[in-house]
């Protein structure tokens, strides 16, 4: 029986030629696996075509916009996933909704190999390969471009050989991967960290440099889900495509930073998520409103080790998916509305409003009405300093106490 190898297909150069160099370097049938997570482009029956005109002899499209948004960037909206407090996990988060296809895809076609497009110097070679062997152990994974050495040029001979229906004189300066929660756009003169972004480098966004008026929306949440923008009911995906929409057009969402790769290196890389930024500043405020305050001290931690979770690949782990447990008990009470307004390249929260909210206007107040007992807080103090105030006392009565030297001071 010939072995047969399942490639993630995009539908470019590189995996449209990927197909062919794979079965003529291992001699294996190819099933070309393509899957819609918002990136736009070209309809999914046209590179169904594609792939099977280019030697591919099973061609697996799936539509999983609907499941990219639910299971993928709402867990992530839930942990306020962001990379180095900035990135929010665009590539890294499609990864293993496209792994799970492909692990389908091999299981349905009897494939023993499931092929990428990724080189051997990103993060996305990791995510792809460890997400397969975390759900399919028994799979090989291989890497055309890294491990059967298929250049650029390459490709381009080998599709004008094999005249391939494929465009291979169009030359993008930048490395691009776009997606519903966002676009990352690397490579070609934003390699040097120097060079500001150029205009052409935006799709998602507009200039935030000269905005229209500003755009005040009504984002409604239920247990840290977004249900409704201005009163209107929205699924997940409706919320971030129309959040990228109203978002994009006032140029929130721009990120330029260097981040640490999971391989080592430091890369830079310019994100634009309107969207994603938008509702992630609009759920971080309501959870202050509604989370108690140990929870969410520790919440910030987790958060953190999530997003490193994800961002290294590690989205079927079992410490991930413990992490998931937690930030989802913390949701239980995250419902409720947040007034953002957006202009200029900023979202800026002016109001919330919440059912299940820990804010007490008459303990909060200072005006007539208030509840707090003020009487309360000689004793807490007390109380809530005396270890500090004990061991400040050894140290004055052993020589080390605080020197309250005239240094930086002002002499009389």
């Amino acid at each position: 029986m010939t072995e047969r190898v399942v490639l993630a297909y995009s539908g470019g150069l590189d995996t449209s030629v990927g197909i062919g160099w794979i079965a003529e370097a291992t001699g294996a049938e190819v099933i070309a696996v393509a899957v819609d997570v918002g990136q736009g482009g070209e309809d999914l029956e046209v590179i169904r075509r594609r792939a099977l005109d280019c030697g591919a002899v099973e061609a697996y499209v799936a539509d999983a916009r609907d499941e990219f948004a639910q299971e993928y960037c709402m867990p992530a909206l839930a942990a306020n996933g962001l990379y180095l407090d900035r990135y929010p996990l665009v590539s890294a988060l499609s990864r293993p909704v496209i792994v799970k296809h492909l692990v389908r895809a091999a299981r349905q076609f009897g494939a023993t190999t499931v092929a990428h497009g990724c080189t051997g110097k990103g993060n996305d070679q990791v995510r792809f390969e460890v997400g397969i062997t975390s759900i399919a152990p028994d799979l090989t994974c291989l890497a055309p471009v890294r491990d059967l050495a298929l250049t650029r040029d390459k490709a381009i001979e080998f599709a004008e050989k094999h005249q391939l229906p494929i465009a291979t004189t169009k030359h993008n300066p930048f490395s691009i991967d776009q997606n519903v929660w966002g676009r990352a756009v690397e490579t070609g003169f934003l390699e040097d960290i120097w060079n500001g972004p150029t205009k052409d480098v935006y799709t998602y966004t507009d200039d935030p440099t000269f905005p229209p008026v500003a755009d005040e929306v009504v984002i409604s949440f239920e247990q840290g889900v977004p249900v409704a923008l201005d009163g209107v009911p929205v699924t997940p995906l409706q919320a971030i495509q129309e959040m990228n929409r109203r978002a994009g057009a006032q140029g929130v969402g721009r990120i330029d930073i260097v981040e640490d790769r999971l391989v080592g290196i430091k890369s830079r890389e310019v994100y634009e998520a309107p969207g994603a930024i938008a509702l992630i500043t609009a759920h971080q405020e309501l959870e202050n409103v509604t989370v108690e305050r140990e929870q969410a001290r520790f919440k910030r931690g987790v958060e953190q080790r999530w997003t490193e979770l994800v961002y290294d690949g590690q989205w079927f782990s079992p410490l991930k998916r413990s992490l998931d447990t937690f930030i989802a008990d913390t949701q239980r009470y995250v419902s409720g509305d947040v007034r953002l307004v957006l202009h200029g390249g900023r979202a800026t929260v002016t109001g919330r409003r919440s059912d299940t909210s820990l804010y007490d206007f008459n303990l909060a107040t200072y005006d007539t009405g208030d509840t707090f007992d003020q009487a309360a807080a000689r004793g807490f103090i007390e109380i809530y300093g005396l270890s500090s105030k004990l061991a400040a006392a050894r140290d004055v009565r052993f020589g080390n106490g605080v020197d309250l030297g005239s240094q930086g001071g002002i002499d009389a």
